[in-house]
């Protein structure tokens, strides 16, 4: 089974970037769609963005973050990146990445079967 691994989270000021990672060990990305979700302190997981597997790697994006928060996949280094710009106070949260051995990606927490450890993002205002 894939192993997931989030890293790149920190302090930042609002209007900042950060570039977090998902790191596959134990196995490779290919054939996996991988999503990326937060979790506010009393709040649900939610999902913010997902890229499918494959050379057509559709993404998706919550509105929440669109235009802001970019997805990629560098599948040489098993990394899924989501590159975040102009973070707001509330895009604080841990957030973690997850994988699914299916071409589509999907938004919803239950699509997934493999989670990492969060990272956790910190904007101040």
């Amino acid at each position: 089974d894939v192993q997931l691994q989030a890293s790149g989270g920190g302090l930042v000021q609002a209007g900042g970037s950060l570039r977090l990672s998902c790191a596959a060990s134990g196995g490779t990305f290919d054939g996996y769609a991988i999503g990326w979700f937060r979790e506010a302190p009393g709040k649900t997981r939610e999902g913010i963005s997902c890229i499918g597997s494959g050379g057509d790697a559709t993404t998706y994006y919550a509105e929440s973050v669109k235009g802001r928060f970019t997805i990629s996949s560098d599948y040489a280094k098993n990394t899924v990146y989501l590159q975040m710009n102009s973070l707001k106070p509330e895009d604080t949260a841990d957030y973690y990445c997850a994988a699914v051995l299916f071409p589509r990606c999907h938004l919803g927490r239950n699509w997934y079967d493999y989670w990492g450890q969060g990272t956790q993002v910190t904007v101040s205002s």
